[in-house]
């Protein structure tokens, strides 16, 4: 009796994991989450590089780049969640990991920002990005 409830706790762990995967079966789907990926990480990129203006006539610490540096904050953690459904959703490429790539880019890495970049790049989706370099 063991055995036979040892069994169907099998059959169902399996049967959890291969619909876990299903969703990465649906090209359009797959398309669809690579383009909002790369709209996000061009949109960090356009933040995270941009050069705040009139930071040097901010006085005290109020200048306008508190609100940037809250704005390229923010515009990280979308990106990283993107790339999370990505990684969940198996959307690699040649044995990248865009999760790693892309919290390590938002940290500061320029050789992840180029990988998470031609990560866009073979995807189809090079123009929603910058080139990082």
């Amino acid at each position: 009796m063991i055995t036979r409830t040892a069994q169907r706790a099998a059959v169902l762990v399996v049967a959890a994991v291969l619909m876990s995967g299903c969703s990465s079966e649906d090209p359009a789907q797959a398309k669809k989450w690579q383009q909002d990926y790369c709209t996000k990480l061009g949109s960090w990129q356009d933040l995270a590089h941009a050069t705040p203006s009139g930071e040097a006539d901010s006085g005290a610490g109020q200048g306008a780049g508190s609100p940037d540096a809250d704005d390229t904050a923010s515009a990280g953690r979308t990106v990283i969640d993107a790339s999370k459904r990505l990684d969940r959703a198996g959307l690699e490429h040649g044995g990248t990991r865009i999760l790693d790539d892309t919290v390590d880019a938002v940290g500061g890495d320029m050789g992840a920002e180029i990988r998470a970049v031609s990560y866009c790049d073979d995807s189809g989706f090079e123009t929603l990005v910058r080139s990082a370099g």
